[in-house]
């Protein structure tokens, strides 16, 4: 994870609203790993999509 890099091209704003909770937990990674809140959150974000694929409509289908 560290050698990857994210964020890259493009880049687009997001403006959410979430658990004070979450906040201070991402905070608290930012200081311990020196990774900005971006990095951070992208990351996450990428490891769900990845792991619900289902929701883009790309999960396989087992009938």
């Amino acid at each position: 994870m560290k050698t990857q890099t994210h964020n890259q091209g493009e880049l687009k704003e997001l403006h959410v609203n979430i658990e004070s909770q979450v906040v201070e937990s991402l905070e608290t990674m930012v200081r311990q790993s020196k990774m900005s809140i971006d990095e951070i959150v992208v990351v996450a974000l990428k490891r769900y999509i990845a792991s619900h694929a289902e929701l883009l409509g790309k999960a396989p289908k087992f009938d």
